[in-house]
């Protein structure tokens, strides 16, 4: 760990450095870009002086040279809020090595309440698995990671994923310039969606012939009334030549709004899309998943990232409209329609390989993502997918506790027709390993490497029931909300058992099952519904507080078996080991608790 915030920190302090010396670098040429134009306009002004074509001609070439010169000093800009925002991210990762990665993206927007565990497992909003893991740019990034972690994927794609994250995980170079390209980045849902409406709307100037002789004619017609204007007729008759354009624009101008409705606000985003790509298409990488997407983008005739700068650029010119000159380029040019012409011209050419384009974009900002986790957690492994019904797992701890405090613990487990009750007292920690062994599965089967020192695991679906709230929109009570939670749960395990739903078998984890109601409903309920989804062939693990579910082992046949989480007194004060054990617990702490609290509890002598 050391040795890794020493790596980042090196990395900011030589970014930052640059970084300044290419501020001083720009600053310094400011001033001699200012000194140069003055110097041209005298120069010019003075062969002016013996004759105009000089001067022009002298004005025309400093213009070109002036402008490559402006280009080159933007360079040094860019170049500069690169470094620096190289370095920013290496301090955020010295940050999130410090446990504190609250700088990054959440993701709370994409908690479902009836996902089946990402509520109870954390896996968005802050403090996340989500935010643990997020180094994406772009939203198409951020909801693809969402994907990753509430849909199961397949074998043969998390062995893909697995190859690439190992891949991008040695490269850190590549991904830290990736995500600082991307950190500009705007896209908001709502315009990415606009953008892609648009690529169905049918053409309207493309494919109209008189639309498009209008355009070539316009600037004409303008040039001809201007000069009637200047040289021959008063000014009322000129301005009547400009009615015809008029009157194309009038009929047009919805049109061409809705088009522009569409697009105007995908300029920015697609160019800060072009940056990232283009990132991708420099890049040599030897995971196949990682060619594949690469190969998306390299085209035969242009690459991706230059038909996408493209497109933003057509979109830039036909943003022109919102300037109040706007009308002069429409009249005399018909400016609206050149544009909308381009945009046309452009979709139909590449309308199937956007979406494509897009795609492949969010998988290498995901996979990078889970590139720079392996790059952090060299002690964590990426899980084996069997085709057992079984979980083994060794040393797995929870991945969003600090290493230097997370307890690891192994466990080994049929997935169908077995149940383990945990029991433990309050605050041992039955809660967190259900948690720790869920969340690992979650990133197992989305292709991450995961908080353990060895899991092997089947193809599953995970169902939690760990935290259950009112529903007052529903006047629904905690209670009711955790029964129709489990009978979620119990209809998942019958139709899985039953070959309806899905091939996936269910794991459940259960947290103190039927809490709401009083200890004798609570345990009889609880037994019918352990005997019911071991009927159903399910597998989990429940913790409960009720000890006597514990004599349930000894009639089951080995499909329950208890384990245990104890709490120790040592001196008055309470110990915490946080490991499994087998049996049921024998240790009690909510008086010496409540004492500690300050509630004078009585113990009563038999």
């Amino acid at each position: 760990m050391q040795k890794l915030k020493e790596l980042y920190q090196n990395r900011q302090t030589d970014f930052q450095e640059t970084g300044v010396e290419l501020r001083a670098k720009y600053g310094k040429f400011s001033l001699v870009r200012l000194l140069v134009f003055v110097i041209g306009v005298a120069i010019t002004i003075y062969l002016g002086s013996f004759a105009w074509y000089w001067g022009v001609l002298f004005f025309l070439t400093f213009v070109a040279a002036f402008y490559q010169f402006m280009k080159w000093h933007q360079r040094i800009s860019e170049s500069a809020q690169h470094n620096e925002e190289l370095a920013r991210i290496n301090g955020l990762e010295i940050a999130a090595l410090n446990h504190d990665f609250s700088q990054f993206e959440h993701g709370a927007k994409f908690l479902e309440m009836e996902h089946p565990y990402a509520l109870d497992l954390d896996l968005f909003g802050e403090h996340s698995l989500f935010q643990y893991l997020n180094r994406t740019s772009t939203e198409i990034g951020r909801q693809r990671l969402a994907q990753y972690l509430t849909e199961p994927s397949s074998t043969e794609v998390i062995s893909a994923r697995q190859t690439a994250a190992q891949e991008l995980g040695k490269k850190i170079d590549w991904r830290q310039h990736f995500q600082a390209h991307g950190r500009e980045t705007e896209d908001h849902p709502t315009h990415l969606q606009a953008l892609l409406s648009w690529l169905q709307d049918p053409a309207f100037v493309k494919d109209n012939t008189w639309l498009k002789i209008a355009m070539y004619v316009a600037p004409v017609w303008f040039t001809a009334a201007l000069i009637l204007w200047l040289f021959y007729l008063p000014w009322q008759y000129a301005i009547l030549m400009l009615i015809p354009p008029a009157l194309i624009l009038q009929r047009t101008v919805q049109r061409v709004n809705d088009t522009h409705r569409r697009t105007a606000h995908a300029e920015h985003m697609l160019s800060n899309y072009a940056r990232l790509i283009k990132q991708v298409e420099g890049g040599s990488f030897e995971a196949p998943l990682l060619q594949k997407l690469q190969a998306i983008f390299l085209q035969e005739d242009n690459s991706a990232s230059q038909k996408i700068n493209k497109l933003s650029y057509l979109i830039s010119q036909l943003n022109v409209r919102f300037n109040a000159f706007a009308v002069l380029l429409n009249l005399g040019g018909l400016w609206d329609l050149h544009w909308v012409n381009g945009l046309e011209k452009w979709r139909a050419a590449q309308k199937k390989a956007l979406p494509e384009w897009f795609s492949a974009l969010q998988e290498f900002e995901v996979l990078s993502s889970l590139g720079n986790l392996t790059h952090n957690h060299p002690h964590w492994h990426f899980p084996t997918l069997t085709t057992s019904r079984a979980i083994e797992a060794i040393g797995i701890g929870h991945p969003l506790i600090p290493r230097d405090q997370v307890v690891t613990n192994d466990i080994s487990m049929p997935i169908q027709g077995h149940i383990k009750l945990i029991t433990g007292s309050n605050m041992a920690g039955k809660s967190t390993f259900l948690r720790t062994l869920g969340i690992n599965l979650v990133l197992g089967l989305s292709g991450s490497p995961v908080c353990a020192t060895s899991l092997r695991l089947p193809q599953l679906q995970v169902y939690t029931s760990m935290r259950t709230q009112d529903a007052l929109h529903e006047s629904t009570s905690s209670f009711y909300a955790e029964l129709k939670r489990l009978k979620v749960i119990i209809e998942a395990v019958e139709a899985a058992a039953q070959g309806i739903a899905q091939e996936r078998p269910i794991f459940f984890l259960l947290d103190e099952i039927l809490k709401g109601t009083n200890s004798v409903d609570r345990h009889t309920g609880a037994k019918a519904l352990i005997h019911q989804l071991i009927e159903f062939k399910g597998g989990g693990l429940i913790a409960t507080h009720d000890l006597e579910l514990g004599a349930l082992e000894a009639k089951a046949d080995g499909a329950i078996e208890n384990l245990r989480i104890e709490v120790e007194i040592q001196d008055g004060n309470l110990h915490f080991d946080y490991k499994l054990k087998k049996g049921v617990s024998q240790s009690f702490n909510a008086t010496l608790l409540m004492q500690q609290m300050g509630i004078r509890v009585k113990i009563r002598e038999s």
